[in-house]
């Protein structure tokens, strides 16, 4: 990626008016990154906004799960209308959103599912914890085989960052 695409990413240059926090805004999913990043495009702009999934955290894509996630996650919302309502930047810089299709909340189905924890930057309990709860106690997903399930933060500190 261009360091102006990177830019428009970061500083949220995409059109004429960003959204702010708290707005809703809708928007088309053209790239699944990994299991909590999607890459869409809202109507009548071309280039396209990376967002990351408020509330949840899913298995960095080399850690076991990953893949997994990242297909459910597409599952959910590739190639579909989306809508978004925003929680501004992180610390770092991304964008973080709440994503729904047709209603549905998409972080809660991939919590629901076992497919990412429920997560809120800093507190570490996010919106999903009873959905998480649920998950664990149901063995789904990534809770299938409690012993090995592993946060990503947690999986960071033993193996690093995955390798693009």
């Amino acid at each position: 990626m261009n360091r102006l695409c990177t830019c428009w990413l970061i500083c949220g240059l995409w059109g004429s008016s960003p959204a702010q926090a708290g707005e809703t805004w809708s928007g088309w999913v053209s790239w699944v990154m990994d299991g909590d990043t999607v890459m869409l495009v809202r109507p009548g702009h071309s280039e396209p906004i990376k967002l990351r999934l408020d509330g949840v955290d899913a298995p960095e894509s080399c850690q076991p799960g990953g893949m997994a996630s990242r297909d459910e996650l597409i599952r959910l919302v590739l190639r579909k209308q989306v809508q978004v309502t925003d929680s501004g930047p992180d610390s770092y810089g991304r964008k973080i959103g709440r994503l729904s299709v047709e209603g549905v909340d998409v972080g809660a189905e991939l919590v629901r599912s076992g497919m990412a924890w429920a997560y809120r930057f800093r507190t570490g309990r996010g919106p999903y914890a009873a959905l998480q709860r649920e998950a664990q106690k149901e063995k789904k997903g990534l809770f299938s085989a409690p012993e090995t399930a592993m946060s990503p933060s947690v999986f960071r500190r033993f193996h690093g960052a995955c390798q693009a």
